[in-house]
């Protein structure tokens, strides 16, 4: 089965600036933190052990454009199933985000399938997917709207750097994919920002001040 590429995420804008910049992340050199929980040889280590799947990091790799089409869709329909959860948000500005992240990335899946039938026909899209986010369907109020924002943040700061490490390595066969990985990355940057905006001014805390992350 095909390793993950979901995962190696560091904390903060350090790395974001870098997986949309090229620096480093992009060019596959980057070497994240030894902090303390971190995982190694496959295995988690410290504090972290018994933390939420979201928080787990791993290694980000992009080996083609088969592969990073096959994890995207999996990435986009744990993105979509979160955001759905939005509705019940008492806030109009996360309903809207989960109105807006539903739509747009239950498009970009559909492209992404008919792509790979159309340009692979035969493989297996199956792909051994980590979940990052939790399950949201028991949550409400004020818990339900600080989950989403700190699962979603680095949720969607993979998805940057996959494309990223997909368009510097020029890994992209097709047109449609190479403008296709551009529109995520810029796109789910900027709603990073807008997200960490609203943990701070509603919350009082950064997308990574989560419990046991210890950086």
């Amino acid at each position: 089965m095909r390793r993950s590429m979901i995962a190696g995420i560091a904390a903060g804008s350090v790395l974001v600036t870098a997986a949309v910049t090229g620096v480093a992340v992009a060019a596959g050199n980057a070497q994240p933190p030894q902090a303390t929980g971190w995982h190694q040889n496959g295995r988690l280590y410290g504090p972290m052990s018994d933390m939420r799947p979201m928080s787990r990091m791993h290694d980000i790799h992009v080996g083609s454009e088969f592969d990073y089409l096959a994890e995207m869709v999996a990435h986009h329909q744990e993105a979509v199933t979160a955001a759905g959860q939005l509705q019940r948000s008492n806030r109009a500005e996360l309903r809207t985000l989960g109105a807006s992240i539903v739509k747009a990335q239950s498009a970009e899946i559909a492209s992404m399938k008919k792509w790979l039938a159309a340009w692979h026909p035969g493989r297996s899209t199956a792909v051994d997917y980590r979940p990052m986010m939790r399950d949201l369907s028991k949550l409400s109020g004020d818990a339900l709207d600080k989950a989403f924002l700190q699962d979603m943040i680095p949720h969607h700061m993979v998805a940057v750097m996959m494309s990223q490490q997909l368009l510097m390595r020029r890994q992209a066969e097709h047109e449609e994919v190479r403008a296709f990985a551009a529109s995520v990355r810029d796109t789910q940057h900027s709603e990073m920002f807008q997200m960490q905006r609203y943990l701070s001014d509603w919350f009082g805390t950064g997308s990574w001040d989560m419990p046991g992350m210890g950086w």
